[in-house]
């Protein structure tokens, strides 16, 4: 059995700062073979730099996904290149965009763990492929013989994700959504073995508007100025999945969903 924990959109210094509590009570506590979360948004809620992708390495987290928000730190170009192991962009950007979108994470067991970042196009003002067409040659051709195949899938439209959840049942051991920042409670395993949920959630300020200043954004919708965000501080929240995984099969055993407080 195969265990996988995947943290949700960290949003900043407080989701940072909320990762690393959070693994250092669990990681001692639990054994998981593979830890990923999404850090698109670790350096100041919009972004990643390479000094937080760097924090959340030496927080537990083995592997980072991303999104939409990949490259608005320029630093990250060179990264990306640089942890091609460690680091993935979505898969479905244009050929000859930097970094790499899959990775086979090899495990202990000398098992590897293929970890997908796809990104969604509907709602989502970004220059990207079909994420379906995409997957479909990625699974037949590079991955036709990988049975543990984990996806991130980065989008807005709850609907683009269910598709894709079905459209990939029994393809993938586990399809979970990214990017909205708020939590869904529709964890499931699809029928035939795919562990699914519309969207983890964010690690993060948890008195916010998906990890900004609340204030800053009602005066945005009051006034329509486009005035800036800022992160919000004080109670944080870590929001993930805990799932099983049949080593031989890749089929789904179970899927958990995390929705914790940590106080000041």
């Amino acid at each position: 059995m195969i265990k996988i924990l995947f943290l949700g959109d960290v949003v900043g210094r407080p989701g940072r700062q909320a990762v690393r509590r959070y693994l250092a009570e669990v990681l001692s506590e639990q054994n998981f073979d593979l830890v990923i979360a999404n850090g698109e948004n670790a350096s100041g809620g919009l972004g990643l730099e390479p000094t937080s992708a760097t924090e959340l390495y030496a927080s537990g987290v083995n592997v980072i996904t991303s999104g939409n928000h990949i490259w608005n730190k320029k630093d990250i170009i060179d990264f990306l290149e640089q942890n091609k192991p460690r680091l993935i962009r979505p898969y479905n950007y244009p050929v000859g965009a930097p970094g790499a979108g899959v990775l086979k994470y090899k495990l202990p067991s000398r098992l590897n763990v293929c970890v997908i970042n796809l990104i969604g196009r509907v709602f989502l003002e970004t220059i990207a492929d079909c994420p379906f067409r995409a997957i479909d040659k990625l699974l037949n051709e590079e991955l036709a013989n990988e049975s543990l195949i984990f996806v991130d899938f980065h989008a807005e439209a709850t609907s683009e994700k269910m598709a894709m959840g079905w459209y990939l049942d029994g393809r993938v051991s586990a399809l979970v959504g990214t990017h909205t920042h708020v939590q869904t409670a529709d964890e499931r395993i699809f029928p035939k073995g795919t562990a699914y949920i519309t969207d983890v959630g964010m690690c993060g300020p948890r008195n916010s508007v998906i990890g900004a200043e609340a204030g800053v954004v009602v005066e945005r919708f009051l006034s329509g100025r486009p005035l800036r965000y800022e992160v919000a501080r004080g109670e944080m929240q870590i929001n993930g999945i805990i799932m099983s995984l049949d080593e031989e099969s890749g089929k789904a055993l179970s899927i958990e969903r995390i929705n914790s407080n940590l106080p000041l």
